[in-house]
């Protein structure tokens, strides 16, 4: 009865584990951890060597059989556009001048952001520009 507890205390001190990391290593550890809880649990007499024997197996099992699944769907949900990448192309409306000094600001969904004219020309407040990209924390516009 106690190597379930142990096997059971393994398993929550992986899932710490796991969660202060994000190499998705530790978390098929615990869930074999949590099985071999539930099997001492119900096979109290099964040995040590077993055990880890068994540990050892299903943790290898678990790693090759799921790993590269999971980390193909983290790796889509990465690549996806954030939503700096999803301004680029809009239309944005100047709500202060973009002067010489390449100062102003335009409004993007709501959002106000500092702006630069991409040529460095004069772009006068209330006029509508396209944003091409951004630099910084600034986005970089051209006339319509």
């Amino acid at each position: 009865m106690l190597a379930m507890w142990i096997w059971f205390g393994v398993a929550i001190t992986l899932l710490v584990i796991e969660c202060c990391t994000v190499d998705l290593v530790a978390a098929w550890f615990a869930v074999s951890a949590l099985v071999m809880g539930v099997i001492t649990g119900a096979a109290p007499t099964l040995s040590v060597g077993w055990q880890i024997t068994i540990f050892i197996l299903l943790s290898i099992a678990l790693l090759f059989a799921t790993r590269p699944l999971v980390k193909k769907i983290l790796l889509r949900k990465k690549n996806g556009e954030t939503n700096l990448e999803l301004v680029i192309g809009h239309r944005a409306l100047v709500v202060e001048e973009i002067n010489d000094f390449e100062q102003g600001a335009v409004r993007i969904n709501g959002l106000v952001w500092t702006a630069r004219s991409e040529d460095g020309s004069v772009i006068e407040k209330d006029a509508f520009v396209i944003v091409k990209e951004i630099r910084g924390n600034k986005v970089i516009v051209n006339k319509e």
